[in-house]
């Protein structure tokens, strides 16, 4: 991608008012007329922060909205769980119903519901398959959590979010993708790769608390109570992996320089973001933001 990638943060004691407050320097224009398409994180029917939280799902739906998109879409699969059941759960379905946009559980798909990706130099050693409604999207809108991840990936946040819009197994297709991926040394390049296929305008990261051990459904809780949004999402992701470095994580996400974490620095080297942390630029937006960006940038630098 090139060029400088702008991360707003804000206070968020409140999720509603922080999501409101980051989206007000961001562009929300383009999502007007365009069939949009939302990846949330319900990996499981865990709480927050292992799963998106309904008041922020439900402020960054309604700013979607208000632009009148064709269509706004959250498709989801869930890793750790039954999808539907996930989504019920965690009122997910509900909420559709109640603002007006469509649940889609991607297990449930057939095989017209997926595209497969062949391509050059990949670690899948089959390719992989994307759902169709994010790669036809015309725009595509990524709402994370900040946690660490205790099974590879080492964090899951916006890059690692992608997994889920993949195929575990695809209709026709006797081959388990999730397994292969899950059992891969290659695990943190593999989930890199997918995010060359799909585009994103918009991630906001929850990270009015996090994990910073363990994850992706239970762990060690921080309360950084911040909202981070962004367009990049190796910018995203980079700045998460600091915000857990300042609070003391993982040895697997401490070690080395942000950008030589394998999902970052894959992503980087595929052009799906920013190159280096130099090319980061942190927008707080208000007092409470400010000191957690100061501690930000102290590990960006």
């Amino acid at each position: 991608m090139g060029g400088n990638a702008e991360i707003f943060i804000a206070g968020a004691s409140d999720r509603s008012i922080g999501v409101k407050r980051v989206l007000r320097d961001i562009d929300m224009s383009v999502f007007s007329g365009a069939e949009t398409a939302l990846k949330a994180n319900y990996n499981s029917a865990d709480p927050p922060p292992a799963s998106t939280h309904t008041d922020t799902l439900d402020a960054l739906c309604t700013a979607v909205l208000a632009e009148k998109p064709g269509k706004l879409t959250l498709a989801e699969r869930s890793g750790m769980g039954n999808t539907r059941g996930v989504l019920e759960e965690r009122g997910v379905i509900a909420l559709a119903q109640k603002r007006g946009f469509s649940a889609v559980v991607l297990d449930e798909l057939d095989r017209t519901g997926w595209r497969e990706i062949q391509a050059p130099g990949l670690h899948w050693s089959r390719g992989f398959f994307i759902a169709g409604i994010f790669a036809r999207a015309d725009r595509v809108v990524q709402t994370c959590c900040l946690k660490t991840h205790r099974f590879g990936g080492h964090f899951t946040m916006s890059l690692k979010n992608s997994v889920g819009l993949v195929a575990k197994r695809v209709p026709g297709v006797n081959y388990d993708f999730m397994g292969e991926l899950h059992s891969s040394p290659h695990q943190r390049l593999m989930i890199a790769e997918i995010n060359k296929f799909y585009r994103t305008d918009l991630v906001v990261m929850d990270a009015t608390e996090g994990f910073a051990t363990g994850g992706p459904d239970i762990g060690k809780l921080i309360h950084p109570e911040v909202i981070i949004a962004g367009t990049d999402r190796v910018a995203i992701d980079a700045v998460g992996v600091a915000l857990l470095r300042s609070y003391g994580t993982m040895r697997d996400v401490t070690d080395g320089r942000i950008f030589e974490q394998e999902q970052i620095a894959r992503a980087a080297e595929l052009g799906v973001g920013v190159a280096s942390a130099a090319d980061i630029r942190l927008f707080p937006l208000d007092k409470a933001a400010e000191s957690v960006a100061d501690r930000i940038q102290v590990q960006l630098d």
